[in-house]
C-alpha cells in the first residue's frame, strides 16, 4: 500500500469518526443544559431520536402501519379511489371489501330485481375528450405506464331529471344536469395552479359547478368553461368596502358576471363554526385585491354577519339579493340541533321567502384553516344531519322550493348515494377534488408549506403542481362519479340518481339488527 493511499484511509476514518463525534458532544453539552425540554436534560440523544421519531409519526403511521381503513379523514381505500379513478378512470377492486361488516353503519338496499343500463335515464352527449393513464408493466421497484387520449361517456341527467335552482324565484335560474359539484376552495386557501385545474377540469366534464369558497371570485375560477356558485362570508370578500361594510354595488358587478350563476351566503363551515382563517403569510397582493384586505395580514372573518342576526333578517336579505343579482341564492349551514333548525324553516314559512338552495356541512367536513376543538366536537356529521333538515322542510311543506347541497366527506359514489338516500339532491366535494390535483394529506393547509403545491400561494412550491395533466384527473374522477352513483341507482332498481330517498337505506347496528330510516317523500 502506498503512502499516499495510506494517508487517505486515516484521513477518511478520521472523518467518519471524528465528525460524528463531535456532533454527538455538541448535542450532549447543548441539551444537557437547556432548560425546554425534560428529556434532552436527562438523554440528549435518545431524547433526540424520540423527537425526530415523533416528526415523522404521522407520515409512518399513513404509509407504514395504518391498516387500509384506519386512516383519517380519508383511508387508504379511499384515498386510492379518487387517485385510481383520477388517473385511470378505474373504480375496480379484487377479492372483495375490507370494511368491517360487523360495525354499524349505513348500506344501500339493493332491489331483487334492479334496473337494466339500458333501462336508465342517462344522457351520454357530449362526449367528454380526456386523457387515460395505463400501465404497461409494474414491478415491484419499477413502473412503466403511459398516457392516451380517450373520449369518455358524460353520464348527464336527462334534461327531465336536470335540477333547477331559483325556478321560481328568480330572472335567471341555474340548470344542472350532473349532481356533484365542487365544494367551497377559495384562492388564498388554494393556490391558483390547484384553482386553475379545477377549473379546466370541471369545464372539461360539464354538467356541474365550483364554489369560489369565502374568498371571492378570481381570474383562476374562471379559467375552465365551469359555471360559478360565488359564496359570500360574513368577512364579504368580493362585495365589501375598504371599511368591511356590504356593498350593493360591487355584488351586482359580481351578479352580472355571465358564469356566476348562484351566490351562497355562509352562515357556517363543518370544520370551522365561526369566519374563515388564512395566514397572513398567503395574503399575497393579489390575493389582497381581490378581497379588498391590505396584504401579508393574517384575515379572520367575523363569526357572522353584521347585516343580520337572526333568521328573519338573514331570509330578508337572501331575498334582496334575489331581487338585485336575479340569480339564485342560497345559505351555507352547519346543523347543531333540531330547534334551531327548525326556527330558521319556520321563518321561511312565516315570511314566504325561501332559500334556492340549502347547503348542509357536515361538522366532518374538512377546512384548510381552523381551531382544533371547533374541527372535533362541534356540529352533527352529515348524514345526522340530512335527515334532520329534510323532515323539517317537509313537515312546513316547503322541500318542494328548495334544494339540499350535502357535503362532508362525500368522496366515492357509495357516500354519495347515502347521502342523496337521506334528503341530499345535489352534492358538494372539496378534499376528493384537493386529491386529484396532487393533495397527498400531508395536513400542513394552513402553513403555506403544502409539499405538493395545493394549498399553498408559494410560487416555488406551486411549480409541483402541473396545471394541464391535473385538470385531467379532475374531470376523470368525476365521471367516475357520475357513472358510480348511477350504478348504486341501478341497484337500488331506480333509474335516476335524483329518486333516491329513505326507503333506499337502511342502517345497521353492531347487534347486527337493521333498521329502516322514517320517510317523508320529497320532490327532487
Amino acid at each position: 500500500m502506498t503512502t499516499g493511499l495510506l494517508i487517505t484511509l486515516i484521513v477518511i476514518i478520521a472523518f467518519l469518526v471524528l465528525v460524528p463525534l463531535f456532533i454527538f458532544l455538541r448535542v450532549y453539552a447543548h441539551d444537557s443544559k437547556q432548560q425546554e425540554h425534560s428529556i434532552l436534560r436527562n438523554y440528549p440523544v435518545l431524547g433526540k431520536v424520540r423527537y425526530i421519531t415523533e416528526k415523522i409519526g404521522p407520515e409512518l403511521r399513513q404509509y407504514l402501519f395504518n391498516n387500509d381503513n384506519e386512516g383519517k379523514p380519508f383511508n387508504r381505500r379511499e384515498f386510492e379511489f379518487v387517485y385510481k379513478s383520477a388517473k385511470y378512470n378505474n373504480r375496480m377492486i379484487g377479492y372483495g371489501s375490507e370494511r368491517d361488516f360487523n360495525e354499524e353503519g349505513f348500506y344501500i338496499v339493493n332491489n331483487m330485481f334492479p334496473s337494466q343500463r339500458e333501462e336508465m335515464k342517462i344522457d351520454q352527449e357530449p362526449k367528454v375528450k380526456t386523457r387515460l393513464y395505463k400501465v404497461d408493466n409494474e414491478k415491484l421497484f419499477s413502473r412503466k405506464e403511459h398516457h392516451d387520449e380517450d373520449i369518455l361517456d358524460p353520464f348527464y341527467l336527462t334534461d327531465d331529471d336536470a335540477i333547477v335552482l331559483g325556478k321560481n324565484t328568480v330572472r335567471n335560474p341555474f340548470r344542472v344536469k350532473g349532481l356533484i359539484g365542487q365544494s367551497a376552495m377559495s384562492f388564498g386557501s388554494l393556490g391558483d395552479h390547484a384553482i386553475t385545474a379545477l377549473s379546466k377540469g370541471l369545464g372539461m366534464a360539464g354538467g356541474t359547478w365550483m364554489n369560489t369558497g369565502e374568498g371571492s371570485i378570481s381570474s383562476y375560477h374562471q379559467k375552465g368553461d365551469v359555471d360559478i356558485i360565488m359564496q359570500i362570508s360574513a368577512g364579504l370578500f368580493g362585495v365589501r368596502t375598504k371599511d368591511g361594510e356590504f356593498s350593493w354595488e360591487l355584488f351586482k358587478k359580481k351578479s352580472d358576471i355571465d358564469q356566476v350563476k348562484a351566490f351562497e351566503l355562509k352562515l357556517a363551515q363543518g370544520a370551522k363554526q365561526r369566519g374563515g382563517h388564512v395566514e397572513g403569510r398567503k395574503v399575497t397582493e393579489e390575493i389582497a385585491e381581490i378581497r379588498n384586505v391590505e396584504a401579508w395580514k393574517t384575515i379572520n372573518s367575523p363569526n357572522r354577519f353584521h347585516e343580520f342576526n337572526d333568521a328573519k333578517g338573514l331570509l330578508e336579505f337572501l331575498d334582496k339579493m334575489r331581487d338585485i343579482g336575479g340569480k339564485p341564492v342560497g345559505t351555507k349551514i352547519v346543523v347543531g340541533d333540531e330547534a334551531q333548525v327548525e326556527s330558521y324553516v319556520k321563518a321561511m314559512k312565516e315570511l314566504d321567502i325561501v332559500p334556492d338552495f340549502i347547503t348542509v356541512d357536515g361538522g366532518n367536513g374538512g377546512s384548510g384553516a381552523t381551531y382544533y376543538e371547533l374541527a372535533q366536537s362541534v356540529g352533527l356529521p352529515t348524514y345526522a344531519a340530512l335527515p334532520l333538515l329534510d323532515d323539517l322542510l317537509n313537515k312546513y311543506g316547503l322541500r318542494n322550493r328548495t334544494k339540499i347541497i350535502a357535503s362532508g366527506q362525500l368522496v366515492t359514489p357509495d357516500k354519495i348515494a347515502m347521502a342523496l338516500s337521506l334528503g341530499a339532491d345535489m352534492i358538494n366535494i372539496a378534499r376528493g377534488f384537493m386529491l386529484t390535483v396532487g393533495c397527498i394529506m400531508a395536513q400542513v393547509c394552513h402553513t403555506n408549506n403544502c409539499p405538493v403545491g395545493v394549498t399553498t400561494t408559494d410560487p416555488d412550491l406551486q411549480k409541483a403542481l402541473s396545471v394541464e395533466e391535473k385538470k385531467y384527473r379532475v374531470c376523470n374522477y368525476l365521471l367516475a362519479l357520475r357513472e358510480g352513483v348511477f350504478e348504486m341507482a341501478a341497484v337500488a332498481g331506480i333509474d335516476s340518481p335524483t329518486k333516491f330517498s329513505r326507503e333506499h337505506i337502511v342502517y345497521k347496528d353492531r347487534l347486527n339488527k337493521a333498521y329502516k330510516v322514517m320517510n317523508y317523500s320529497h320532490s327532487s
